[in-house]
């Protein structure tokens, strides 16, 4: 069944949304990992500032044949392992135990579900609640829970769900999961999360571009030389090799995270930022990608996969022996090639790279500006070197614009390279919340700015399948690389024969 937009004063995804009074929050999957390290911290920390309605209730559904107090007792160790000590407060872990209820249900069959119906109906001010339903769970039961919501009545104008990655597993299952999502729920309803969109840097990032105007004139293909994408992890695949080892790095973090992030680096201007228009003109980026042939996945795409090394100054096992295998066709490592075909950026390579068990934690997006075009500084010491635009989206937060400045002292110029920082730790005198903090309480209003809409997911499906399809017709296994290094020494070279490096933090 379809349900009609909500009638209310503020259009959906309009950020100047309030938040409603009474909301229940149900949380599919609420003693698993994401819930409790993630999700309901991020919860606390709204509760702890005054941020969640009043009259909430968060009610955690698993198979876990536990009470109330049973629940409340696991979620208080959750959040004393993953709040910080000092922010602690034992008033407001109080307030947020006390809001906990817990219920035993199975998406797979039908018992028990009566249960859920009574608690979100047998409640004061019923009629005023917002229900969220996140679907912290395997993609496989998203349809099934869904359909059981709708069962048991409890899916009205006002109910909201939240899908988490991966939403598919090719552009077929993306569908097939969105169509029995869709099937119960208005596009209106449905909320895609990448916790990456509310990273504080990645929403300073629309800030940067769009309220300031010295970017705006510079921000195309006569001025930028090329963009870079780097999310590494120095961490393997721990519990989730049963996972990873059917998704890889292109499904797990191509497909959604470093997308979206081009997205955001891409666009155009929105009329404003609101409602559905920046997502619309993220969708006009993936739309706008090259489509890649077999040939361009040749040339332009590297797959490796880790094998031991040392992490930090710890020895690190090889992807197999995590995974528990004598081998593994699967890539941990990522590193290609795209452009994106329209007037601001034609000609301007973007390049995208993700790991696993690398030399270092980051993700960041570096701006590469081109070089001046003629040297004004003849016989001066050192050189005019590129300006470039660095965001670290984490773990420090910030962004860093390097220039070209004159090093003080008499005689001939020297040219030396410096930077303007910004980082939020020195900048802002306040705890920059996690991304859940912001995308939970974005749901609760009804705002979906910062999620990923059908259309777009469907876009990024189709443009890495070409990827996907070559890759799996290849004879050619992953290129190995030491853990703790920066990849295979191909990723290097996907650059280079492009005259270009790679940009690291430090540089």
């Amino acid at each position: 069944m379809h349900l009609p937009p909500p009638t209310s004063p503020h259009p959906v995804g309009d950020v100047s949304a309030t938040m409603p009074p009474v909301c229940d929050f149900t949380v599919f999957g609420g003693t698993g990992d994401l819930a409790l390290r993630k999700l309901l911290p991020a919860l606390y920390h709204r509760d702890l500032e005054g941020h969640l309605p009043e009259d909430t209730r968060i009610i955690g559904v698993s198979r876990s044949e536990i009470d109330d107090e049973g629940y409340r007792t696991e979620v208080r160790a959750a959040l004393e392992r993953f709040v910080e000590p000092a922010l602690l407060e034992p008033q407001a872990v109080e307030r947020l135990l006390g809001r906990l209820h817990h219920l035993c249900l199975d998406a797979d069959t039908a018992e028990g579900w009566h249960l859920l119906h009574g608690l979100l109906k047998d409640r004061p001010r019923e009629e005023e609640a917002v229900r969220v339903f996140y679907l912290a769970v395997a993609p496989r039961l998203f349809g099934p829970t869904c359909e059981r919501l709708a069962e048991i009545g409890v899916v009205n104008e006002r109910a909201r769900v939240v899908m988490e990655k991966p939403i598919g597993h090719d552009l077929g299952s993306a569908r097939e999961v969105n169509d029995a999502v869709g099937a119960v729920f208005a596009e209106h309803q449905v909320f895609r999360i990448d916790h990456y969109l509310g990273k504080e840097s990645v929403q300073n990032l629309l800030v940067t571009r769009f309220a300031n105007t010295f970017l705006e004139p510079l921000w195309n293909s006569q001025w930028v030389d090329h963009v870079q994408i780097t999310v590494s992890e120095t961490v393997g695949v721990g519990s989730r090799g049963g996972y990873y080892d059917h998704a890889g790095a292109l499904r797990d973090m191509v497909q959604n995270h470093l997308l979206q992030l081009l997205c955001l680096v891409a666009m155009e201007p929105p009329t404003y930022v609101g409602r559905e228009n920046v997502r619309d003109e993220k969708l006009k980026v993936l739309q706008a990608l090259k489509p890649l042939t077999p040939a361009d996945v040749d040339r332009d795409t590297v797959r490796g996969q880790y094998v031991a090394g040392l992490v930090e100054g710890e020895r690190a096992s090889s992807y197999a022996d995590d995974l528990g295998a004598e081998r593994s066709g699967t890539e941990t490592f990522v590193a290609l090639r795209a452009e994106v075909q329209n007037w601001r950026w034609a000609g301007v390579p973007f390049y995208l790279r993700t790991g696993k068990r690398m030399d270092r934690r980051v993700s960041e997006i570096v701006v590469v500006f081109k070089e001046p075009p003629h040297a004004m500084f003849p016989g001066a010491e050192g050189g005019a070197s590129a300006n470039r635009l660095h965001i670290c989206v984490q773990p420090d937060e910030g962004m860093r614009l390097h220039l070209t400045a004159k090093e003080p002292g008499p005689g001939g110029i020297r040219l030396r390279p410096v930077s303007l920082d910004l980082s939020y730790a020195t900048t802002f005198d306040q705890r920059s919340p996690e991304a859940y903090e912001r995308l939970l309480m974005d749901v609760v209003r009804g705002n979906p700015t910062l999620f990923m809409r059908r259309d777009e997911v469907e876009a990024a499906w189709s443009w890495v399948a070409p990827i996907l399809d070559r890759w799996a017709e290849s004879p050619e296994a992953p290129r190995r690389y030491p853990a703790g290094t920066p990849g295979p020494f191909a990723a290097a070279a996907l650059l280079e024969r492009d005259g270009r490096s790679w940009q690291e933090t430090d540089q």
